[in-house]
């Protein structure tokens, strides 16, 4: 099976054209009843990924754990999808015309692309690096025709992501006892935002989640994480406007204890005086949850904007100096034309990208996933690609039959 048709398969449904908020209607509410409307069988259909009313439930009501998999890869799908609607059609546009312009594979065709993923702020290392490897494949495979080069350069960006760690994106949450989760990150990137997001994530998980309000030198942000911490419904652990922050963090973590939280999410000063300041104070929090959570804190997660693009990796590089990033929390892609800054960070600062932002509302705040974000960035390609393919197969073997008609006719 192709790289191309995998995808397809694996994130789209029968129901392509509706948008994703229609399509987590429709499956919510077929969720709210205890058995399927209708004892009819699904009817035959050629393999296509499941809606949730042609799922199989048991006796019980409840669904088999393949079509629950191959629902959700298809909501994550159309999601990724309408996040990186922008970022999609500027690699589409960009990387059609390119291979109209150029239909042989030769050394101006690979300027050309490099150009192409320098603009789109993959970062100039990761596009020496892609590019480099899209010429040993070609020569490897003998690609002569830049058509044929569409799949591999889609299957190398996934390849980058996946070059140290595939699992690295996956959060590092403990079962059981306190985890704990600092939010680093500048001012104005979205940052008490996504850690709303994230305590409505975790607690549609079922876990028992707290917010600390560690940001006190910037007026209004604590009361801001409190705005939050009402509209998911957990408890915000705060103290007054400049305070000491490691100070709200020990007794965050003491509540925490003895309230038996899962997951305390704390805020971080974005900005202080300087640099020096902000690394140091951020320095002591993280001493200060160590000594009362040991291995704490589980993650330190960087928020960055999206549509700041090449500022962003900036910023990434600069915390990394100072602190253990563990992973980036990317948010207001769904802003940006320049998706490509995912491959950037994750393939020059090494660092995974663990959560993206897609959207304005509370689940658009979605776990990263390369071959998801692929899928987002190439979605009409990758379709067309497939359906062309399938529809070429359809004619060689309707031509097949027809010279076997004809041979038999003739004896």
């Amino acid at each position: 099976m192709s790289f191309f048709k995998r995808l397809k398969d694996k994130f789209t449904t029968s129901a392509e054209n509706q948008k994703p908020d229609e399509l987590e209607q429709e499956q919510q509410s077929e969720l709210d009843v205890d058995q399927p409307q209708s004892s009819e069988a699904p009817k035959e259909k050629t393999k296509q990924p499941k809606k949730l009313k042609e799922a199989d439930f048991d006796d019980d009501g409840l669904i088999s754990i393949e079509d629950f998999e191959e629902i959700e890869a298809q909501q994550l799908g159309a999601k990724f999808r309408a996040g990186l609607e922008k970022s999609r059609e500027n690699f589409q546009e960009q990387l059609n015309n390119l291979i109209a312009r150029y239909r042989k594979v030769d050394e101006d065709f690979f300027e050309a692309l490099e150009e192409m993923l320098i603009t789109a702020d993959v970062g100039f290392n990761t596009v020496m690096e892609l590019v480099e490897e899209l010429r040993t494949e070609a020569q490897r495979r003998n690609i002569s025709e830049t058509e044929d080069l569409r799949e591999v350069i889609v299957e190398k960006i996934v390849e980058i992501y996946h070059q140290d760690d595939e699992h690295s994106e996956i959060m590092n949450i403990e079962n059981e006892g306190l985890n704990v989760i600092l939010m680093v990150g500048v001012n104005g990137v979205g940052k008490t935002t996504t850690i709303g997001k994230l305590a409505h994530r975790y607690q549609a998980e079922g876990k028992k989640v707290m917010l600390a309000a560690g940001d006190t030198f910037r007026a209004g942000a604590i009361e801001q994480l409190k705005i939050w911490g009402e509209r998911v419904g957990v408890e915000v652990m705060s103290q007054k406007e400049g305070s000491d922050p490691a100070a709200v963090m020990y007794d965050a973590i003491n509540a925490a204890k003895s309230k038996g939280v899962d997951i305390l999410i704390c805020d971080t000063a974005g900005r202080l005086q300087n640099k020096s300041n902000l690394m140091n104070e951020l320095e002591k929090v993280k001493r200060v949850i160590g000594r009362a959570v040991p291995e704490a804190p589980h993650e330190v997660l960087l928020c960055l904007d999206a549509t700041t693009g090449q500022n962003a990796l900036s910023q990434a590089k600069s915390f990394k100096e100072v602190t253990n990033v563990t992973g980036i929390v990317l948010t207001k892609l769904d802003g940006t034309a320049k998706g490509g800054i995912v491959l950037a960070i994750r393939n020059e600062l090494k660092i995974p990208v663990k959560y993206v932002g897609l959207g304005e509302k509370l689940d658009d705040l979605q776990p990263f996933n390369p071959e998801s974000y692929v899928y987002g960035l190439f979605a009409d390609m990758i379709e067309q690609n497939v359906d062309d393919s399938n529809a070429a197969d359809d004619h060689t073997d309707s031509t097949d039959v027809q010279n076997e008609g004809h041979t038999d006719d003739t004896k």
